[in-house]
């Protein structure tokens, strides 16, 4: 479904992603994992748009989606939750689903929406019970469901998720990954960025390990072993030491 070929990406004079290749299949799980500065929220950031691709391609269903205004893309069927939430805090959680929504409002009846926001609310019902409750007034917690669901308002049918699991307690996070889990069980494929590769793994088939802008390791997740992820987090030296 998204297949990224051999990109490379600057910041300034910096080359933060190295010929990265990676594929996601439809209906699946992918995760890429990796330490912190290892570029996964510049790549995540490149494939929607935001930041140029110097080299590679990018392909959405067989659709050259590079560097292509991030409003196209969403429109193609991908959509990306940020880091650290970006939810619109002045608005109302129902405002801020609305707005998620704001691409469908030319060509589908109002109906189809409300219709999505239920749904919504049972994904998740902290957020029904908050309808009203501007964004500023939510818990990190509340706020990642938002900034999810705000994203499932334009119908992806591939989600991208960058550190969904961020500063929030070990409670909040296994709640949120059930649901992502649930999602991808309903149908929606998802690129999930992690930091933290206990959670993502657990929910991934197929996983990425970044390491200074180069991919170092991939493969389904049951071939995943401790060992490697030592290696790669703590470096081969520090692993011959535990």
């Amino acid at each position: 479904m998204l297949t990224i070929l051999s990109i490379t990406v600057y910041h300034g004079y910096v080359h933060v992603i190295k010929e990265v290749s990676i594929g996601a299949a439809r209906g699946e799980v992918t995760s890429v994992i990796g330490p912190n500065g290892s570029g996964k929220s510049t790549l995540l950031n490149a494939i929607i748009g935001l930041i140029p691709i110097r080299d590679g391609k990018v392909l959405l269903n067989g659709v050259d989606i590079t560097n292509r205004p991030t409003e196209e893309i969403v429109t193609l069927g991908m959509t990306l939750v940020p880091e650290r939430r970006e939810i619109f805090t002045n608005l109302s959680v129902l405002d801020n689903l609305w707005m998620g929504a704001y691409q469908r409002y030319k060509d589908e009846p109002k109906k189809n929406i409300e219709k999505d926001i239920d749904f919504i609310f049972t994904l998740f019902p902290k957020l029904n019970e908050r309808r009203h409750q501007v964004g500023k007034t939510l818990s990190g917690g509340e706020q990642q469901m938002l900034a999810i669901a705000r994203a499932l308002m334009s119908k992806p049918k591939m989600l991208l998720l960058d550190e969904p699991s961020l500063g929030l307690a070990p409670l909040i996070v296994q709640e949120i990954f059930r649901t992502l889990k649930e999602l991808q069980e309903g149908g929606t494929s998802l690129l999930l960025i992690e930091q933290t590769y206990k959670e993502a793994l657990s929910i991934a088939d197929r996983a990425y390990i970044l390491q200074t802008g180069k991919i170092v390791w991939e493969g389904m997740t049951k071939s995943m072993n401790e060992e490697t992820l030592k290696k790669i987090y703590l470096g081969r030296k520090e692993v011959e030491k535990l």
